[in-house]
């Protein structure tokens, strides 16, 4: 798609009649930011940017450096449809975070994504993913009360949300991001929308707005959405599988015909380097307490760290390859879940790949049974391990490990860990319900 300029912005400005545009970022643990300007403010910010206070934004910056430039990308513009009428519209564009003298803010996660691809693009590749969110529907936010009791694929009169969706599908092509499919998913009130794969960029973008589209439409319905990981003890968690692949202009990479399940041995590299570094990234990719809820045995979400064809307990599945579909050739990695930073966890996923592509590591057997059903014994003799079990498990890991420090740069590495810690010391000084529940009447 060719790139958009600054004359295009301005014709669209006009013929869409704007008077506002909403400039997003996203801060380090992936909530989105922004603030509005009005169209005269228009050519100044595509040309220098519009300055800020980032003291306020989570890990943008302290106080003695507090001035932060938003750069709007002009690729990135689109109409609001929710916001916009017939006497006006509003559009948005994500910005690009820059300090004061013009460098790059690393702090930025929109920027670390951007840097890991130009690692890519040095090697050759374009990095492609097509995430798969999950999420739920609720009366309110205060509690996790299902809306209906339908199941995976089920239709009506079970699943009262095809509305819900359908609007949400239509609000995201009307902002330019296309969908595959969507349906019910497995749990009572669990939904998911499928987007079409694109660059990492792109999509992490995409991921962004999908999110708030999600939450619009539910709240213009009197519905709460959430993609919290694992809002109800005892049903399936949301997940955010990912779908990746990388291409050589229009080639695919992943894909050699001569290669078993047509996985070429650069795919092969990359799975395996995704597997090598599964435990330092788990706390990027699932990146809340809530999170771990999700990540134990028995409710589809993968925590052993093997791969397979169609093995859907393995952590990462290899899909079938289907004649003529060269281009679908992909590895789907399971363990992250959409409320995850997409900057951050694309990042980290493609550097442990690279990783596996630099130093040509040998992917494993696969596993084909049902890790579930193994033993400790049985899992121990073929060399199958464990996600961390919980977030300081996971913390202490990526602490340790330099690709995840490389990846994130310093600045975001030193403040995400900071801050989970921080997540964990105020989750475990917490009294449960389970607690009261457990021992209050006995102890």
């Amino acid at each position: 798609m060719a790139k958009r300029t600054k004359t295009d912005i301005l014709k669209l400005v006009k013929e869409h009649k704007v008077k506002f545009i909403r400039l997003w970022f996203t801060d380090v643990l992936g909530f989105l930011k922004g603030f509005a300007i009005t169209t005269d403010e228009l050519e100044g910010a595509l040309d220098e940017g519009m300055g800020f206070d980032g003291s306020s934004i989570e890990g943008f910056a302290r106080i003695e450096e507090s001035d932060m430039i938003a750069r709007p990308d002009p690729n990135t513009f689109a109409i609001i449809p929710w916001r916009s009428g017939q006497e006006y519209s509003v559009a948005r564009m994500f910005c690009d975070i820059y300090e004061p003298n013009g460098k790059a803010f690393e702090g930025d996660p929109r920027f670390v994504l951007k840097r890991n691809l130009a690692i890519a693009k040095d090697m050759g590749f374009t990095y492609y993913v097509g995430p798969e969110l999950e999420y739920f529907y609720f009366p309110n936010s205060k509690e996790p009360q299902p809306l209906d009791q339908g199941g995976y694929f089920d239709l009506v009169p079970l699943d009262v949300a095809q509305d819900l969706r359908r609007d949400t599908i239509l609000t995201m092509q009307a902002l330019g991001i296309k969908v595959e499919y969507s349906h019910h998913e497995v749990a009572a009130s669990q939904h998911e929308i499928d987007l079409r794969y694109a660059d990492a960029l792109t999509m992490a973008d995409n991921v962004m707005t999908y999110r708030l589209v999600v939450k619009e439409i539910a709240r213009q319905h009197g519905v709460y959405a959430t993609f919290m990981p694992k809002p109800i003890f005892g049903i399936n968690g949301s997940g955010m599988h990912v779908h990746q692949s990388l291409f050589k202009g229009e080639k695919n990479a992943f894909f050699d015909k001569n290669e078993k399940y047509c996985l070429s041995r650069i795919g092969q590299n990359f799975t395996a380097g995704l597997l090598k570094h599964a435990p330092e990234i788990t706390s990027i990719t699932s990146q809340w307490v809530n999170s771990y809820k999700r990540l134990v045995p028995g409710y589809e979400a993968p925590v052993y760290i093997c791969w397979a064809q169609m093995n859907r307990s393995a952590l990462i599945r290899v899909p079938m390859y289907k004649p003529g579909k060269e281009k679908a050739t992909r590895i789907e990695y399971r363990s992250p879940d959409p409320a995850c930073n997409p900057y951050l966890a694309f990042s980290a996923m493609l550097a442990s790949g690279l990783y596996g592509i630099k130093n040509k590591l040998k992917l494993a057997e696969s596993a084909n049974d049902n890790i579930y059903h193994m033993t400790e014994e049985e899992k121990r003799k073929v060399g199958i391990k464990s996600l961390p079990e919980d977030l300081l498990e996971a913390i202490k890991i990526t602490e340790e490990s330099k690709l995840i420090k490389d990846c994130l740069g310093e600045k975001v590495f030193e403040y995400f860990i900071r801050n989970k810690k921080m997540e964990w010391d105020e989750y475990k000084a917490q009294v449960t319900e389970y607690e009261i529940n457990k021992y209050l009447p006995i102890l």
